[in-house]
């Protein structure tokens, strides 16, 4: 039987619609290479785009978190958190 605090321990997000679990305090970045293929968006020749610097200066990790534009190695994931890679938010 899970016990609450255990049940805390994770979080559920969305990734382009797959239901995707990871342990609380993980960066939407790791969550992507956990669930996907870790792609965050295309860039504008149509060449896919990952985490590269993980501290936000490369911004290659940009894509849409519950509708706004954000980096994925600087945002940690939260329960119910809608994440939307590719083009959207190139």
């Amino acid at each position: 039987m899970n016990t609450e605090a255990e049940a805390s321990a994770w979080v559920h997000c969305t990734v382009d619609g797959r239901s995707v679990r990871v342990a609380a305090g993980t960066s939407v970045a790791a969550a992507l290479a956990y669930g996907g293929d870790g792609v965050a968006r295309h860039s504008v020749s149509g060449q896919p785009r990952a985490p590269l610097c993980g501290m936000g200066i490369c911004q290659e990790c940009r894509l849409r978190v519950d509708g706004h534009i954000r980096l994925a190695c600087q945002t940690v994931c939260e329960d119910g958190m809608q994440i939307q890679t590719g083009t959207a938010a190139s």
